[in-house]
């Protein structure tokens, strides 16, 4: 079976900049988030709403874990190009399961 970094490497449905956006996304730990920009700055790209929008298309989630993006102020930001709802609900639940996940080891 394929890990999902392959997976993303090999896909010919997204465009180089959301495999560049996924692939980086893979490095964040679980139990742990980033803000749009600094993944946006640490694939050399100026824009956090490139980032957002790149992330609102990810086929690949949760595998492609889109929940560890939150916004600069300390907010959950989108979800699945949501911004309240069950989306941010579901993504509130990914990353306290993520951070309970951890204390247990």
């Amino acid at each position: 079976m394929q890990d999902i970094r392959e997976i993303v490497m090999q896909s010919t449905d997204i465009t180089p900049f959301q495999k560049r956006v996924y692939l980086a996304l893979l490095d964040i730990p679980s139990g742990t988030t980033t803000t749009y920009g600094e993944l946006a700055r640490r694939i050399g790209c100026h824009s956090a709403q490139a980032v957002g929008q790149a992330l609102k298309r990810n086929p690949f989630a949760p595998d492609v874990p889109c929940h560890r993006v939150i916004a600069a102020d300390g907010s959950l930001g989108g979800y699945n190009g949501k911004r309240k709802g069950e989306h941010i609900e579901r993504k509130r639940r990914l990353l306290e399961e993520e951070k309970k996940d951890n204390l247990l080891f």
